[in-house]
């Protein structure tokens, strides 16, 4: 997610930005060179819509689903609950920034789960028997909305922002020469033209992986990870732990099925500011490797890649 302007005194920030709203790039390339598929012959992924979800297709995840579109991947809306019969026949679910109905237009702590104790243990058995899920929750509130989900799979999310400090970065990006990058063979892609090495992100949460999961993104020593009790309002006395070794991006096996989480959103589609055009996600200057990536997560997901 974007981070607009923020006044510092020291290593906080006292005042909350103003926030530009921003919806899909539809002028972002989301061309793809080497289609995993035959158009429409891929897997079914649906992207989660029934959570008040801040990312979906008919929006800001418009990009994001035009690319895997492209790539061959059937790309659906998934509205409404989450149950076995709504999940079946469906090979990749995406959950993108949900949020429970008493965030919707308060980004202020309590942030409780967007899905129910039923719908986590239908998600964690979809997983468990097959399905692939790519979790992604952003910076609070939308961290703690999906702690629970993310909890049923032994992760564990921080509901806060997690900010390269003394000054946060509009862009954060991930390396393999600081050891931010881990090295894996999503990073390598299917083919030598596939390879990923940056990855970029725009301001989101952290969390903790169980030990068999494999690590990608990874925050370094500079990194707090800072929680407000309302979304863009800081001061000394907020809450903050150390980020260092937190990530922004893991995978693992679950069952006989895989699992991708993720930290900030932005990341995996294009957007631009409605209010000053400014764009967030992989037209970025600097983030071009960010739509490889995306592709070689879906790729991992599918099955192509492996384990």
């Amino acid at each position: 997610m974007r981070f607009a302007a923020v006044a510092l005194f020291g290593i906080f920030a006292f005042a909350a930005p103003v926030m530009a709203a921003a919806i899909g790039d539809n002028a972002a390339d989301v061309g793809v060179k080497t289609p995993a598929y035959e158009k429409d012959k891929g897997p079914i992924v649906a992207v989660d819509a029934g959570h008040m979800n801040y990312h979906t297709i008919d929006s800001r995840f418009g990009p994001f689903a035009k690319l895997l579109s492209n790539d061959g991947f059937r790309v659906m809306p998934h509205l409404g609950a989450f149950t076995a019969e709504a999940l079946s026949g469906v090979s990749i679910l995406v959950v993108a920034n949900a949020l429970n109905p008493v965030n919707a237009n308060q980004w202020s702590l309590p942030t409780p789960s967007a899905f129910t104790t039923d719908e986590i243990a239908a998600v964690r058995a979809f997983v468990a028997n097959g399905g692939s899920l790519l979790l992604i929750a952003d910076h609070m509130p939308f961290s703690g909305a999906a702690a629970d989900l993310a909890a049923a799979f032994d992760v564990t999310f921080f509901n806060g922002f997690a900010f390269h400090m003394p000054e946060p970065r509009p862009v954060d990006f991930f390396a393999s020469a600081d050891g931010s990058l881990g090295q894996d063979l999503i990073l390598a892609g299917r083919l030598d033209t596939e390879h990923v090495a940056r990855v970029a992100t725009f301001t989101g949460s952290a969390f903790r992986v169980p030990e068999k999961a494999r690590r990608l993104l990874v925050l370094t020593n500079d990194y707090q990870i800072i929680m407000p009790q309302t979304a863009w309002v800081f001061s000394p006395q907020t809450p903050r732990i150390d980020g260092g070794g937190l990530l922004q991006g893991a995978v693992m096996p679950y069952g006989r099925g895989r699992l991708a989480v993720f930290g900030e959103a932005a990341m995996f589609t294009a957007q631009v500011e409605d209010t000053n055009g400014n764009r967030i996600g992989f037209t970025v200057p600097g983030a071009e490797g960010n739509k490889q990536f995306v592709l070689n997560v879906a790729h991992w997901l599918a099955g192509l890649l492996g384990p």
